[in-house]
């Protein structure tokens, strides 16, 4: 792959070829027809997934251990071209494996007997109508010539159908045919009804055609898909592979706000609403601009506004829009403007002409900066730089809007921009709608629909208001809070060699450490070399058994029928040979297995030339494969180079651009345990000022000083709870109080993370608050103070990730604070720098009586 997957993306990728490899064998050896699905969230990357799928079944794989299946077809099927189209670019994209060749749009003309193995087939709905040219030799034609197998085939039409590849392609036993359905959902409309649809007919099979025996649909939401092949005679179900909408998030591939725009009051406020939106577009180009420039992108991103407008327009009245939208902005030209109307045509609007482009087409058509739209554009599209919506549905539309918004959540450069929540957002503005209305959007793009929401993480804020760095705040706080260690989730399917073979790379391409590939393979040869002479006696038996295959031969007496196995023994050939090398690879990686071959090949001056000692040192490896503990060491000692490195180039790291940073944290997560990052200066956050209260009623949040992020009075809005409250007033009254920061609830730089095991899985808390103060030598510190209850049931796990934390890190703090509130209505206060308050965690039976021992003091300002 061309791409390294995220965490979510590998553990999805896997979990469908655990499917696909049970489908292969129940198929093959029974008959069985299988189905399941992948459900991930928009803009979780399910064609990045899919070809490192579609690569591991055509080459094998292994980082997922999976043999390739050499008779694998795959028909990619949908029910729109253009989005076939978008996807055969983007599986060419993301693998580099899939070449042009192994990815065939079927056309008219098409007639093989039977499709190729090792390669997808793009299919869609039109090509598989009744009409098409595709199927012609089906239709019950009084014209139709019958052939001498009995097909009925109409004069024009060619020999085989596509229907009979389809059969022939099941029916030859070394052929296995896959189908995945992309946007899954759209071919089943309709099937509740009992109507039958072309997929239906695909999976199900019609006449003497059977159905294809392994589906897979891919899709946001498949409930619809997953209902039809209940009802498929002979039929069978795999677990559905369902993708975190919250992993997603917090990967970084997403947008983290959603803002709103709505009138305060009641009126006609298009024209307001607009010039804000115009305003908005011209302040993500300014930031994108800027960002590019500090970061040398040569390409910087080119934000549009989508301007969504009834189902039928009026088009003066578009054209009275976008000359607000000039007045506002003179410097955007008319020749920015595009539609993408059903009707695929130029359109023009007052006195500016908006020609029709292809939706696919929009993400890379820098020049369209305005994007005139009407309901939701077809599913399967995005554009990431489309960032400012202003939309002039009525207020009833509350689902196209969302639906729109769900194209539009993509980060444009798929990672989030680091202290910047503006260029991590995406805004909204609807002229239309009101508060009480807005709430529904709201509940929409949190709950669920297009944007999968259901505990994303993701804010959706009404009216925010732009927060920038407090000008009050010394810059020795600032360089305070970047030296904090935060920490991040480690990855599952983390293995040491391959993480320490990345790290090399990204080291020598930032010139931060020469030929570190060789100096990194060097070192685990060593390693290896070692290896070898400790566990000499068990590779000497292991590599026995790599030259000799054990077999028996079944003696059967016709007369008497006696039956007897004599067992025998033969040496090893060259194919044997290299299949042990090939899985001895797979566990210590196959570019770590060729160069340790090369590098024992070279030192072997026995051999009568390069060849026998190239065979001679791939069998060594294939005996080093079989003993367990050398992978186990090698991993060990793979693991403490890449810790090793990570720690000896952490400051030249983080004087890197962003892109490169973000290369690295990726690599610092690869590890299997939780490792240290460094926090981001935040640049720009975006707060909510107003929210409900109790009663339902809208009020403005109270507003508090000297938080490092402030709005332009130097206030910083937020909706705390009473203890929250409590707490953050003693700690202002410290002496030498600076300030405070209001630790972000997600997975941004700017977030303070510490990690805890909750039921043999780790996981990642977020303390409430960092305070900081100046202590007599004029020195800066840092306290984090973390007021929670200890009720829930991870309230214990927490407080131990904080102790053990604590245990680590305690020199860069003066207090890590824990508060909670017992019943008395007192705060009593764990201070995990102190080492018996630790010891008492760590061996505590709960939160609650942890609080309530002598570890615990009374919390005082």
């Amino acid at each position: 792959m061309k791409f390294t997957l995220k965490d979510y993306q590998e553990d999805a990728v896997a979990d469908v070829l655990v499917n696909l490899r049970k489908a292969r064998k129940r198929w093959h050896e029974d008959r069985d027809k299988q189905a399941f699905s992948l459900t991930a969230t928009t803009g979780a990357g399910k064609t990045v997934m899919a070809a490192a799928v579609i690569e591991a079944l055509f080459h094998g794989s292994a980082d997922f251990e999976f043999e390739p299946d050499r008779g694998a077809v795959v028909i990619w099927f949908s029910d729109d071209p253009s989005l076939n189209e978008q996807s055969k670019y983007r599986l060419m994209e993301a693998s580099d494996k899939l070449t042009v060749s192994d990815l065939v749009t079927v056309e008219s003309s098409f007639g093989r007997e039977r499709f190729e193995p090792g390669k997808v087939y793009f299919l869609n709905t039109q090509k598989l109508s009744k009409n098409s040219l595709l199927v012609r030799g089906h239709d019950d034609d009084e014209d139709a010539i019958v052939t001498d197998d009995g097909r009925r085939l109409l004069p024009d039409a060619r020999s085989h159908t596509i229907w009979d590849t389809i059969q022939n392609t099941i029916e030859d036993p070394d052929l296995t045919l896959y189908l995945v359905l992309d946007e899954a959902h759209r071919g089943m409309r309709g099937t509740a009804s009992g109507r039958q649809t072309i997929v239906t007919r695909l999976i199900g099979g019609q006449g003497r055609v059977p159905g294809i025996p392994i589906v897979w649909g891919i899709s946001a939401t498949v409930e619809r898909f997953d209902t039809a092949i209940r009802d498929i005679p002979g039929l069978s179900t795999l677990p559905n592979v369902v993708v975190d909408s919250k992993k997603v998030q917090d990967s970084g591939l997403l947008k983290d706000t959603i803002n709103l725009d709505v009138p305060e009051e009641t009126g006609d406020f298009s024209t307001v609403l607009l010039r804000r939106g115009t305003a908005k577009l011209r302040e993500i180009s300014k930031a994108w601009a800027d960002y590019a420039k500090l970061q040398d992108v040569h390409k910087p991103v080119q934000p549009l506004m989508v301007l969504q407008v009834p189902n039928n327009p009026d088009h003066d009245e578009i054209g009275l829009w976008l000359q607000t939208i000039f007045q506002e902005w003179p410097e955007i030209v008319p020749s920015s403007i595009a539609n993408v109307f059903g009707e695929h045509r130029n359109e023009s609007f007052g006195p500016y002409a908006a020609p029709y482009i292809a939706p696919e087409r929009v993400q890379d058509a820098d020049w369209v900066r305005i994007l005139i739209a009407k309901d939701a554009i077809s599913t399967g599209w995005d554009c990431p730089r489309a960032e400012v919506m202003v939309s002039f549905r009525a207020a009833s539309d509350e689902t196209h809007i969302t639906q729109l918004l769900g194209r539009m959540v993509r980060t444009p450069m798929a990672r989030r921009i680091p202290g910047n929540e503006l260029l991590n957002s995406v805004a909204c503005l609807l002229p239309h709608f009101n508060r009480k209305t807005v709430e529904r959007v709201v509940d929409l793009l949190i709950n669920g629909g297009e944007l999968g929401g259901d505990g994303t993480g993701r804010r959706v804020l009404i009216n925010p208001v732009e927060m920038l760095p407090n000008p009050d705040v010394p810059e020795a706080v600032w360089e305070k809070l970047e030296a904090l260690p935060s920490q991040s989730l480690p990855k599952r399917q983390a293995k040491p060699v391959k993480r320490l073979t990345i790290l090399a790379h990204r080291l020598a391409v930032d010139g931060l450490l020469a030929d570190a590939g060789k100096e990194a393979h060097r070192r685990m040869h060593k390693v290896l070399d070692g290896l070898a002479v400790t566990y000499s006696d068990e590779i000497r038996e292991a590599r026995e058994s790599v030259l000799q295959v054990e077999g028996a031969t079944l003696v059967a007496d016709v007369h008497t029928q006696k039956r007897s196995f004599n067992d025998f023994v033969e040496d090893a050939d060259f194919a044997v040979i290299e299949d042990a090398y090939r899985r001895a690879g797979r566990a210590i990686s196959p570019d770590l297995a060729k160069t340790y071959s090369e590098h024992l090949a070279a030192k072997n001056e026995d051999a009568e030339d390069d060849e026998d000692a190239l065979i001679e040192a791939h069998t060594d490896v294939a005996a080093l494969g079989l003993v367990p503990d050398i992978k186990d060491k090698l991993d060990a000692a793979a693991d403490e180079l890449a810790k090793q490195w990570l720690t000896q180039h952490r400051v030249a790291i983080k004087s890197l651009k962003d892109d490169r940073q973000e290369a690295y944290r990726d690599i610092r997560a690869m590890s299997t345990d939780p490792l240290d990052i460094d926090l981001v200066r935040p640049k720009v956050w975006q707060q909510q000022t107003r929210a409900k209260n109790p009663d339902g009623q809208t009020v403005d949040l109270p507003r508090y000083e000297k938080h490092l992020i402030c709005d332009s009075d130097g206030m910083f809005p937020d909706d705390l709870n009473p203890d929250e409250i409590a707490v953050l007033k003693a700690e202002m009254k410290r002496p030498g109080f600076k300030a405070w920061y209001r630790n972000p609830p997600g997975t941004s730089q700017e977030s303070l993370g510490i990690s805890y095991e909750l039921d043999g899985a780790i996981k990642i808390v977020r303390p409430d608050f960092i305070c900081f103060s100046e202590i007599a030598d004029g020195t800066i510190v840092a306290d984090v103070v973390d007021p929670h209850g200890t009720h829930l049931s991870d309230a214990l796990p927490k407080l131990q990730g904080l102790a053990n934390y604590a245990a680590k890190h305690s020199g860069v703090y003066r207090r890590i604070d824990s508060i909670a509130k017992m019943p008395s209505g007192q705060f009593k206060v764990l201070d995990m720098t102190e080492p018996s308050v630790r010891e008492a965690v760590l061996k505590a039976s709960s939160a609650a009586a942890v609080f309530e021992s002598a570890a615990a003091t009374h919390f005082t300002s």
